[in-house]
């Protein structure tokens, strides 16, 4: 009986011993899983895409500029690769965003410069470079210059309501906008579909010039109308564009009334969008995240942070690049602060090349000798042209990606790259399939984007207020419609030497394929 009773009880301690083994067997195979996916969250990089405005290709350090300071921006570079042939989608403002988001050439939807009453011209059913990240599990933002519209088509929008559609119907989770531009109305930040810090009784209207004020804004806050009041224009004297509405001193492109709780500061723009992104990464820091950074910096009117005035001798456009280099060291500071920054993809570039005088009548004197002469810097380096120009210096832009887990720190690539690809790019990265029909110029780069491609792109269009070249290597044809021009890049890469008449079978081929390119989807 005892026998038995010793039998019975070290069955039981082995069944019991058998049982813990199994429990920690499967304890042990759980954290190994959780281990396992928590690894392959990691592998799905962060990606932030830092987007200046008007910032030439020779406006940084990196790229030759030797009078205005960009520690961070060298920085970014010294720690990933840096193309010399990279490209915006078109040498205009709006066009590029329309393109970088859709990765559809933008003269396909006829998208020019918007005005400040533009409805929304990306269309809601269409993949945008947000979708894709959002596929694949991703927060979503975008903060800062939109310039794509708001609003429904031919439905005039409504700034104290629900402001839409815009970003979060086109696959961003959250916004946090200056709705159009710094030069244009209204001076107001839109987060999401709400203005910010609106007074209901003090409601807001936008009108365009050469239309009468709405009934309704009579009883809104008015403000000086710059072509019959030019004295208030205290800061930034417009042209007779750029001087209807004058907010703050400084003369806008078309009217408003109303909103004066919601203005914003031009002063201190940066910092206010700066203090969002931070927030952002901080929220987001333990899921992936895709943040589109757009800086109002450095479109006119020009106005840095008192902090900045006088950084530079190139005048307020120099100090507005020192802080725009400001906010990348900002930026890169919260990811590294939130451990972040070897599994984060960090673009820097611009929606298009630099202008120089644009709207305001105080900067044009020290414009007119021309961007050689405008104090020894020349902000598209030796590529001619700037903003609006079909040239290489209209698209040819600063082009940084930096993501220490998988790029070589330090490189240098000449390999011809457009923003019209990073869509494609990073849906094949995160194994996204872009339906039939979307993203139809986008093409995959990405061993071109990661330096592991040294030649790029075998061609690529160029857009400029809808005029077109074709790149094939360092053969370039610019379409000006009954005439052609054509230039060698390779022995000529200031376009200085039109060689149409001496290939004439090379114009006909590229003329061709370009004709073919327009008619295309």
């Amino acid at each position: 009986m005892v026998k038995t009773c010793k039998i019975l009880q070290l069955m039981i301690t082995q069944v019991f011993v058998l049982r813990t083994i199994l429990i920690l067997g499967v304890i042990g195979l759980s954290m190994q899983t959780a281990k396992a996916q928590s690894k392959s969250v990691s592998n799905r990089p962060n990606v932030i895409i830092i987007y200046g405005d008007d910032v030439g290709y020779a406006d940084v350090g990196v790229y030759g500029s030797t009078n205005i300071p960009t520690p961070h921006l060298d920085q970014l570079a010294s720690q990933g690769i840096r193309f010399t042939d990279g490209h915006c989608g078109a040498a205009t403002c709006s066009p590029s965003r329309f393109t970088l988001l859709t990765g559809v050439y933008a003269f396909r939807k006829k998208v020019n410069i918007l005005p400040p009453s533009a409805p929304l011209c990306i269309p809601t059913d269409w993949l945008t470079l947000a979708d894709v990240f959002k596929q694949a599990g991703y927060g979503t933002a975008v903060i800062g210059k939109w310039h794509l519209g708001l609003g429904k088509q031919k439905e005039p929008v409504d700034w104290n309501r629900q402001v839409k559609p815009g970003p979060l119907e086109l696959g961003f989770d959250y916004s946090y906008l200056v709705p159009s531009t710094n030069d244009r109305v209204p001076c107001v930040y839109l987060e999401n579909h709400h203005v910010v810090g609106l007074d209901p009784t003090d409601p807001l209207y936008v009108w365009k010039a050469g239309t009468a004020m709405p009934n309704a804004a009579a009883n809104s806050t008015q403000y000086p109308n710059g072509k019959t009041d030019v004295k208030s224009m205290t800061r930034w004297v417009g042209d007779r564009q750029h001087s209807c509405s004058v907010i703050n001193g400084i003369g806008r492109i078309h009217y408003m009334a109303g909103g004066k709780s919601a203005l914003w500061d031009d002063y201190t723009m940066a910092d206010t969008l700066v203090e969002k992104a931070v927030e952002y990464i901080a929220n987001h820091k333990n899921e992936p995240f895709f943040l589109y950074f757009s800086s109002p910096d450095i479109h006119m009117p020009h106005t840095p942070h008192p902090r900045f005035q006088g950084k530079t001798q190139m005048g307020s456009r120099g100090d507005a690049m020192v802080q725009l280099d400001w906010t990348v060291g900002q930026i890169l500071k919260a990811l590294e602060t939130h451990k972040l920054t070897d599994n984060t993809i960090v673009i820097f570039s611009s929606d298009n090349g630099p202008a120089y005088f644009e709207g305001y009548l105080n900067n044009k004197p020290a414009m007119d000798a021309g961007r050689e002469g405008y104090k020894g810097h020349d902000a598209s380096g030796l590529y001619r042209g700037g903003k609006y120009e079909i040239y290489e210096g209209g698209t040819r832009v600063p082009f940084i990606i930096r993501w220490p887990a998988k790029i070589q720190a330090g490189k240098t690539s000449d390999a011809m790259v457009s923003q019209v690809d990073l869509l494609a790019s990073f849906a094949h990265l995160l194994g996204i399939t872009l339906p039939d029909g979307q993203a139809a110029d986008s093409r995959n780069m990405l061993d071109a984007f990661l330096g592991h491609d040294p030649a790029g792109l075998d061609e690529m269009v160029e857009e400029a207020l809808g005029r077109l070249a074709l790149r094939q290597g360092n053969w370039k044809l610019i379409d000006k419609g009954k005439s052609v021009q054509l230039y060698n890049l390779a022995n000529d890469p200031s376009e200085q030497n039109d060689v149409t008449e001496r290939h004439p079978d090379r114009v006909k081929q590229m003329r061709k394929r370009l004709q073919a390119i327009k008619e295309a989807h």
